[in-house]
């Protein structure tokens, strides 16, 4: 068994959409090699910081990844493995790459409780104060403004009547 910590550039940018971790973003590995009877057992963490914008308010964010990750690199034999131990070596760029990028979020925020942006202004709905004006009903719906919650238990408490 041995272990390593390692402190390596990322190669590239790793992920899409909202959020990746950049290229050379420092990545901090701490790594476990164990010698097992199929091949090498490789298990460890990564941290490293993850850049984009929130996906409510479009602001600029930078949130810490920490990812654990486990895998088997087999001796090289009759079956076909995605990874493989050559040459007595093995190769984590493809096993830390997966294991951060699909820790990323899908939706990142800036905080739990972003209220995104106003339609009509386009302002920061968390900052803006909270005395803005009624927004206007659609005219379709404006019938239903006369309605109160009262007039359900009105017609709910009504008898029926039988038809013959």
């Amino acid at each position: 068994m041995r272990e390593h910590s390692l402190e390596i550039p990322a190669p590239e940018k790793w992920g899409e959409g909202l959020v990746s971790v950049p290229e050379a973003e420092p990545l901090e590995l701490e790594v476990r090699l164990e010698s097992v009877h199929e091949g090498i057992l490789v298990s460890g963490t990564v941290d490293t910081t993850a850049t984009g914008v929130c996906g409510r308010c479009l602001i600029d964010i930078e949130e810490p990844v920490e990812v654990e990750f486990q895998e088997l690199f087999a001796y090289p034999g009759d079956e076909a493995s995605d990874f493989d131990v050559q040459d007595d070596h093995v190769d984590l760029e493809n096993l830390v790459r997966d294991a951060i990028v699909l820790s990323l979020p899908f939706q990142p925020v800036c905080q739990p409780d972003c209220l995104g942006l106003d339609p009509v202004t386009g302002e920061k709905l968390t900052e803006s104060p909270g005395d803005t004006e009624q927004s206007s009903v659609d005219p379709r719906w404006a019938a239903l403004q006369q309605y109160t919650p009262d007039d359900g238990d009105a017609l709910r408490a009504a008898p029926k009547t039988e038809k013959s």
